[in-house]
């Protein structure tokens, strides 16, 4: 592992705070003990506090956190040993830390450590659930796990461009659980116009049906010109039927249709009854509700359908529910991007493997960028994606963006290699084709100092006498890169260095 000097520098960057932050310490006693060497100190007394919500006080001349945790206990811990509440909501994409050793030291207590959950490191993930102690259930690749928060990391995005970036979650539906809790928490003996709201939480079909037989369709509970429909009324800016939509609750949600709850009705941020059953990952509500007219395609606030929402949290049966119910998985979000990009850029691969299987699926809807489906799988190094396209188009291997890239330059350029033998094995794209700076493949990945790229496309029949714009061949540029020419003529590389040479 990492020097443990190095582990809290990272533990520190990852976790800035500020007064009134809530925190909790999250460490097992024995690295707590550790970390606190020169940072506030050791007291047993502390062991108490291990898992308790504290509230930070201030930070000290060194950085350390002086946390309160009631009126008269104040201790100082040593930054990486503390987690913010909140970091993390259910939707956010995070990455796993990829150091083991430090790993392995958070997560006793929290998930435990296992072997298997070696391949999760360093990689990307969906938080699925954030439990009462703040640790989070994250898929990653397909499977779930339970993290400390302490080793994981927000996965940002940033601005895209031909060289790959990396890109966060769509806004998550953060607020629902305070809301539950708010609902729960209401008394339900008086008939007030939320409480068909409160009953559909607490998954009470039988008193559901007692108040809309109660108060049929319209009706007035205390003014008597003031007429709403009962079924469809709000509590903290839910409809019951959204309420019971998100949780699952199948007899509420039929009861409700029943009464003729408004299926398309939406909320402040837009979303009908179908993005809840898809913020929550209930496919058979999401069934009925279809099969009772909800409308499929509908946009909210933040230009995503249920089927986005579903894709986007990883929600498999969601997906493939909304796709056999015809669901258009050609409509794009505000950046541009259908379902099916984002899948790409998450890499859910039973996502993928739905959605590039549905007959209408427009391969060449371009996002925002200008990226076509096969050249944002190029530039995101997804062979899946990119083998399901070329199936069933594979017309597009060698189109051009704006820019005059091809799938194969946005592989050469990120150094994608499976991608790019891919394309062109299956693909028979041209190793040749120019952007519009009249770059080839080959010319990029001598830029980009990719040795074996180089290597792979030279043999495949890349032109090393091909001019771009100013007049430079690969080998040109080679020379240039005194560190390619000296990697690529080593011994283990002297193949390519010879090919590349005996083909000037």
């Amino acid at each position: 592992g990492k020097p443990a000097e190095l582990q809290r520098k990272e533990s520190t960057d990852r976790h800035p705070f500020q007064h009134g932050d809530k925190v909790k310490c999250l460490l097992d006693i024995d690295i707590l003990r550790e970390m606190q060497e020169g940072h506030g100190g050791w007291n047993p007394k502390m062991a108490e506090f291990i898992g308790q919500t504290g509230t930070v006080h201030r930070i000290t001349d060194r950085g350390d956190v002086r946390v309160q945790f009631n009126s008269d206990t104040r201790w100082t811990f040593h930054p990486g040993a503390l987690t913010k509440l909140n970091t993390f909501w259910v939707g956010d994409v995070v990455r796993v830390i990829d150091d083991m050793e430090t790993v392995k030291r958070f997560q006793p207590g929290h998930g435990e450590w296992t072997d298997e959950m070696a391949p999760t490191l360093g990689h990307i993930g969906k938080v699925i659930k954030v439990y009462g102690d703040g640790d989070l259930r994250v898929s990653v690749g397909g499977q779930s796990w339970t993290f400390n928060p302490a080793c994981l990391t927000a996965y940002q995005r940033e601005e895209e461009a031909n060289l790959m970036t990396t890109e966060s979650a769509k806004e998550p539906k953060s607020t629902l659980v305070t809301v539950l809790e708010k609902l729960l928490s209401q008394r339900t003996e008086s008939e007030h116009a939320g409480c068909l709201v409160i009953c559909a939480a607490l998954n009470n079909a039988a008193k559901i049906r007692e108040l809309l037989q109660k108060y049929p369709d319209k009706a007035s509970l205390e003014d008597k010109n003031a007429y709403f429909s009962f079924v469809d009324a709000k509590n903290q800016g839910r409809t019951a039927l959204q309420i019971a939509s998100y949780q699952g609750h199948l007899e509420v949600v039929k009861a409700l249709l029943q009464a003729h709850a408004n299926v398309d009705l939406r909320d402040d941020e837009g979303d009908t009854a179908l993005h809840y059953a898809a913020f929550g990952n209930q496919a058979e509500v999401a069934r009925v509700l279809l099969a009772r007219g909800a409308s499929a395609d509908l946009l909210n606030n933040a230009k995503c359908t249920a089927l986005y929402v579903a894709v986007s949290q990883g929600f498999t049966d969601v997906v493939r529910a909304l796709c056999e119910l015809s669901c258009d998985v050609n409509l794009p979000d505000s950046q541009g991007d259908t379902p099916l990009h984002y899948a790409i850029t998450l890499d859910y691969k039973v996502v993928i493997e739905i959605l590039t299987e549905v007959p209408n699926i427009d391969f060449t809807v371009q996002n925002c960028q200008g990226f076509n489906l096969l050249h944002y799988a190029a530039l995101k190094g997804n062979k899946l994606a990119i083998k399901k396209i070329l199936a069933r188009a594979r017309q597009l291997v060698d189109s051009k963006k704006e820019d005059g890239f091809t799938a194969l330059h946005l592989a050469a350029l990120n150094n994608h290699m499976e991608v790019a033998e891919i394309l062109i094995k299956e693909g028979r794209c041209d190793v040749n084709m120019k952007n519009s700076r009249k770059q080839s493949p080959l010319h990029l990945a001598v830029i980009q100092g990719h040795v074996a790229m180089v290597q792979l496309l030279v043999s495949q029949g890349s032109d090393v006498n091909a001019e771009d714009e100013d007049g430079d061949t690969a080998m040109h540029m080679a020379l240039e890169r005194q560190q390619l020419m000296a990697l690529a003529l080593e011994k283990r590389d002297g193949e390519m260095g010879a090919t590349l040479l005996a083909k000037v």
